[in-house]
């Protein structure tokens, strides 16, 4: 319930009602004072607040700004790259974020704490003035009233007079600081309904406005976060899929055997002893040494260096190897190079470097199977079309096809009873006792990842590495991706995408010569060479440059131009090119011609660039 209206009339009264009515003002007036500094104060927690939240995520930015991330290997898959620039992308966001919350703690002040400020301390203080002023007079004029009224009837004239007159005076000092009191009352309950609710409107609109920019900062992240996410989760696939082959590979490493296995198609290299004499004997002193078999250059550093003298690297040319005899010196392992005396660190690791070294007792390995069996043939092909028949057939929209492993003993019979000598190729796949899995486990085939950041540019470079392999092998590998292609086709129901199937193959269609960490790491390149064949088959199997035309935009020229502008012959000839091809194909599927013809000039562009800074 509002309060009752306070009249000017009522100033001239000056009854207990008024009175009562305007202590209920001033305790309003009071509570009014109370709530706008505790919003004051509030406010200045708030903005404090932003302004030490704002510092701490601008610290947080910069941590993030200045990160690099070290990636294993020479180059990067789009995903690596993506994910190596993220930090440096969210701390761009922050900043900018914040860059527009200091702009609000820095106005913030203005918008509310000063505005509040003023009101309290000009239209609240000046009530209080003339409060104090109308009970200064109010005290005055009874006061007055009160002797006045004592005097005796019996004083002179001009006495009753004057009195009277004093009494008029402070009659009329306390009505006129009672009505501006009044005035004042009202003038306060007034304007503190805009005065006080406008800064707090203000204040709000900015912080409304900050998240407004905020959200529309966050739309225009969207896209990134979504590529971001995406790369994430293909960087997981890949992390999960090359994990436990590289733990595979870490407990094969544990054997000797596989150690053994691994130094033959490497430089010969490990730690040996050469026995060196001094005035007072000799004694065996400790190298690293690495032999290349290429140049027969055998290079000893040293391990064990004597306070006294100072060596360094050495680079021996091999001439002589042999074993030592046993019973010619006191120390197992021993074999000569030249004149120097070298000492292994056992028996496997002797014979490892007399057979780098061709000494007189070279151990060979196993001989690789018979070339016959490591080609293509009817019977393979025969195999590869049935089982890509009965995948096609009876699995084709079973979910995880391929992803599923079938088991290696079904697998292992499956090839020995098809391989059979006495009936090869006769074997029927549909039989009963046959899964997918068992089928779907057999894999093929081999060729070399490129690397490009360009789409168009790998393409082209696929299909030229395609087309260079042996027919029967190209031919094979365009079997095996048109039926990738065909399961791609149904991946809801399977849900195998190019990119889950790119994760199986790669591997297998691109397997490396030597098992190492670093080539579990490009599996991730071998997926993406994968991926483009299965999207992009139409492009990659056209066999010539006709075939392999699709539409371009103008951009093409545009691009060919910017690139060709300091070639006159060069831009010359490729317009004249392309311009006849447009005019032969009308419809101007011009596409993987002009991006092959880019390609070839804009290497031989840079081969005239290095000449002249070469001269």
């Amino acid at each position: 319930m509002g309060h009752p209206t306070l009249e000017f009339s009522d100033c001239y009264l000056d009854s207990p009602d008024f009175r009562e009515n305007l202590k209920c003002y001033e305790q309003e007036l009071e509570r009014t004072s109370k709530f706008l500094k505790e919003v004051i104060k509030d406010g200045n927690s708030v903005i404090n607040a932003i302004k030490a939240y704002s510092v701490a995520v601008q610290k947080f930015s910069q941590t993030l700004g200045v990160f690099q991330f070290d990636f294993i290997g020479d180059s990067l898959t789009d995903d690596e790259i993506n994910i190596a620039q993220s930090f440096q992308e969210f701390s761009g966001l922050l900043q900018e974020v914040e860059h527009d919350r200091m702009m609000l703690v820095q106005n913030a002040s203005d918008l509310l704490i000063k505005p509040l400020e003023k009101f309290r301390k000009e239209q609240l203080g000046a009530t209080k003035e003339k409060r104090k002023k109308f009970e200064k007079e109010s005290e005055k004029y009874y006061s007055q009233l009160d002797k006045h009224l004592n005097l005796s009837s019996k004083k002179k004239e001009t006495q009753l007079q004057e009195a009277d007159e004093l009494l008029e005076k402070e009659r009329v000092n306390f009505y006129e600081s009672s009505v501006e009191y009044v005035y004042q009352i009202h003038q306060v309950q007034d304007r503190k309904k805009f005065d006080v609710v406008e800064p707090v409107l203000a204040f709000l609109q900015s912080i409304v406005t900050l998240n407004n920019l905020t959200v529309e900062m966050t739309q225009d992240f969207m896209p990134y976060k979504q590529e971001l996410q995406l790369s994430l989760q293909n960087t997981r696939n890949h992390y999960e899929s090359t994990c436990e082959e590289i733990e595979e590979l870490m407990n094969r490493m544990k054997h000797r055997s596989q150690i053994e296995k691994m130094q033959s198609f490497l430089p010969m290299e490990g730690y040996l002893y050469c026995q060196e004499k001094w005035a007072l004997g000799m004694s065996w002193v400790k190298y690293y040494c690495k032999y290349h078999k290429e140049d027969k250059v055998l290079v000893m550093i040293p391990c064990e260096q004597k306070t006294t003298t100072k060596q360094g690297l050495m680079q021996l040319t091999l001439i002589t190897c042999h074993r030592r005899k046993t019973d010619s010196i006191d120390k197992r392992f021993c074999f000569d190079v030249e004149t120097i005396e070298r000492l292994a660190l056992s028996e496997g690791d002797r014979k490892l470097w007399m057979e780098a070294m061709d000494g007189k007792e070279p151990i060979y390995h196993s001989p690789i199977h018979k070339q016959a069996e490591m080609e293509l043939n009817e019977i393979g092909f025969k195999f590869v079309r049935k089982c890509i028949n009965y995948i096609e057939t009876k699995g084709a929209k079973q979910e995880g096809v391929y992803r599923t492993v079938g088991s290696n003993i079904q697998v292992q019979k499956l090839l020995n009873a098809f391989f059979d000598s006495a009936n090869p190729g006769d074997d029927d796949l549909h039989r009963s006792d046959l899964d997918v899995k068992t089928v779907t486990s057999y894999t093929l085939c081999s060729v070399s990842p490129p690397e490009s950041d360009n789409l168009d540019f790998r393409i082209s470079e696929i299909h030229s590495l395609t087309y260079k392999l042996p027919e029967k092998n190209r031919e094979m590998l365009e079997m095996l991706i048109k039926h990738l292609v065909n399961l791609c086709s149904l991946s809801k129901e399977n849900l195998m995408t190019p990119s889950n199937m790119a994760v199986i193959f790669g591997p297998t269609l691109m397997r490396a010569q030597e098992e190492t960490v670093a080539a579990m790491l490009d599996i991730k390149f071998q997926s993406i060479v994968v991926e483009i064949l299965i999207e992009e088959h139409k492009k990659v199997r056209r066999s010539s440059l006709e075939e392999c035309m699709d539409w371009v935009g103008v951009n093409y020229i545009f691009k060919l131009q910017l690139h060709f502008q300091l070639s006159t012959f060069d831009y010359n000839s490729i317009m004249i090119l392309v311009h006849g091809v447009i005019d032969h194909n009308h419809d101007g599927r011009v596409e993987i011609l002009l991006n092959s013809v880019y390609c070839v000039v804009e290497k031989k562009r840079r081969g005239i660039y290095q000449q002249m800074s070469d001269r």
